[in-house]
């Protein structure tokens, strides 16, 4: 790990595209801006991890063949055909 001292308004660079800079120290907490592309997530790292949690909550979840969807389509074609015939 890289540890830096940077005082109020000072700035760290991370690559040609990062920017963190210490806007305020008030006792323990310190208030930092970043400025990133929109396409780089930007999170607190409790939030981070509450993420990923769902991810691999989500991932374990058993997902929808399309051999399901295809049955589903067909069922409701020929239900709409059943309709339609008796409408007539």
């Amino acid at each position: 790990m890289l540890v830096l001292s940077r005082r109020p308004h000072e700035a760290i660079r991370i690559s040609d595209s990062i920017n963190l800079t210490v806007l305020a120290v008030d006792g323990g907490v310190v208030k930092l801006g970043i400025e990133a592309p929109p396409e780089i997530s930007v999170h607190r790292a409790e939030v981070y991890e509450r993420i990923q949690e769902e991810n691999r909550r989500a991932a374990k979840c058993p997902s929808v063949g399309m051999d399901a969807v295809r049955q589903l389509l067909t069922l409701r074609r020929k239900a709409d055909s059943v309709v339609n015939s008796h409408s007539r």
